[in-house]
């Protein structure tokens, strides 16, 4: 069975899909992607950048992170009421409480600074979540 990275994203979904198009141009299909929207727009475009499945919901959101081997999103996703309220409590709960690997991007719109991370542009953010050297040894290992 393949192992399984669950990617979440709100709102207009870009920064999950970019996510996933870099894993697929790294991992091909090595690993299945699996697609978590707070909502239809973001799980559409997640689909479109090459998921395996997607769903769009609290439940959904709740039910893939309780399968996934690695979490993937912005740390928003970890924070109730974030994303301008897309992140319900019950879905940032459910993330904290997966076993899963959380690879989180120090990204927010929350009034919140994150000390001692350095700003990037996303692209470059991207690149080190997808090439992270733990992100590749917990899926060897998972």
């Amino acid at each position: 069975m393949k192992k399984r990275i669950c990617v979440i994203d709100g709102q207009g979904g870009g920064i999950g899909a970019a996510i996933i198009k870099h894993l697929r141009e790294i991992y091909g299909e090595s690993y299945e992607l699996v697609a978590a929207g707070t909502n239809a727009i973001a799980a559409a475009q997640m689909m479109k950048a090459g998921a395996n499945r997607v769903s769009s919901g609290e439940n959904a959101v709740v039910r893939m992170v309780s399968e996934a081997d690695v979490i993937a999103g912005t740390i928003g996703i970890t924070w109730a009421n974030a994303m301008m309220g897309e992140v319900t409590p019950r879905m940032a709960e459910a993330v904290m409480s997966a076993s899963a690997l959380k690879i989180l991007l120090p990204l927010t719109q929350e009034r919140v600074v994150i000390v001692g991370v350095f700003k990037e542009p996303l692209p470059h953010l991207i690149k080190f979540l997808a090439e992270d050297e733990l992100f590749r040894e917990v899926l060897s290992h998972v």
